[in-house]
């Protein structure tokens, strides 16, 4: 018998949106955290699987960035799409208080406010894409264009080349 996985937040308001999705377990290293652990450990290409970020910019505030799993945040792309002079990435600390999420489990869907979201550009060209349902150890398989939809997000480029 299959082992019943218990609903996040983000798997709610997705419930609630109407949104399909699926929820994929993955076993956790909590010595790896890494997207690429994830894409491994969910049998998934890494560009597939996509890790969200907190930011702080000077003039907006604190916002949301999602980006493939295999490349990292260029602050100034993301200044720029973000209407900023600079962003920077904020405290672990600040996350769970912030976004009712921790490090390694952190959705762009469901935080305890919205934020403005930036999603990096690839995200279109897959049928199907990879965020954390909430809680490590869970993700979720989305079409991109659900998530853009229900995150209110902006599309960007907004990594490191």
């Amino acid at each position: 018998m299959k082992e019943k996985i218990a609903k996040t937040n983000a798997a709610r308001m997705l419930d609630k949106s109407k949104i399909a999705y699926r929820l994929v377990p993955y076993e956790v290293d909590e010595n790896d955290l890494s997207a690429r652990h994830v894409a491994e450990s969910v049998g998934e290409n890494i560009e597939q699987v996509f890790k969200t970020l907190v930011l702080h910019g000077d003039k907006t505030g604190h916002l949301v960035c999602v980006v493939p799993g295999d490349h990292e945040v260029d602050l100034k792309k993301v200044a720029r799409a973000s209407g900023n002079k600079k962003c920077e990435m904020i405290a672990v600390k600040e996350l769970l208080p912030l976004t009712g999420y921790i490090r390694g489990g952190c959705s762009p869907v469901g935080m305890k406010k919205h934020f403005p979201t930036f999603i990096h550009c690839t995200m279109e060209q897959f049928d199907k894409i990879y965020v954390s349902a909430g809680v490590r150890g869970l993700q979720i398989e989305i079409a991109p264009a659900d998530l853009i939809r229900e995150v209110r997000a902006t599309l960007a480029d907004l990594v490191a080349e």
